[in-house]
């Protein structure tokens, strides 16, 4: 998985966890694989042998995870967006990334217990709140903006309700 000038690298910054990280999202992302893990050495700043980064991937997408310390932490200001082929898809994800610490945000959006942000988004829900209507969409928003989890046969209701 090393670098070979193509491409991009999301680099995650945790506090002491990362390998942790990596052996959870490759356990909720069933298209996954572990990379190198690198350790710190005497030249710090960690302490000698400990996890340093742990490159992973999923679903394509190439991942580090570095163990810099408390300086940062994760907003919403980022996040990933899980779009799913069906409503069994969605609310597998949302289980599995809420389960554990994680927490239930508004328009199917969630925190993992990492406080990694995640937006699971059933198939079709883009489509309506992008309908060329503008009262559809606009239905179809103000519905989506009272839900936690997204219900897309419920946002198509509100989209047709007009």
């Amino acid at each position: 998985m090393s670098g070979n000038g193509n491409g991009f690298t999301t680099c995650l910054w945790f506090d002491g966890n990362a390998e942790a990280a990596a052996d959870y999202y490759l356990a909720v992302f069933k298209d996954g694989r572990l990379g190198r893990i690198g350790r710190y050495t005497e030249a710090g700043p960690g302490a000698t042998d400990s996890v340093m980064v742990v490159e992973f991937e999923i679903n394509g997408q190439k991942f580090i995870g570095l163990n810099g310390g408390p300086q940062f932490t994760f907003s919403e200001a980022i996040s990933f967006q899980i779009h799913c082929a069906d409503d069994a898809e969605a609310d597998y994800y949302w289980e599995a990334l809420t389960r554990d610490g994680g927490e239930e945000g508004v328009c199917g959006w969630v925190k993992d217990r990492f406080g990694v942000s995640w937006q699971v988004i059933p198939a079709g829900a883009i489509d309506l709140i992008a309908d060329p209507d503008p009262g559809r969409a606009s239905r179809a928003t103000a519905a989506m903006m009272q839900m936690k989890k997204l219900d897309v046969a419920q946002m198509r209701r509100a989209a047709d309700a007009g």
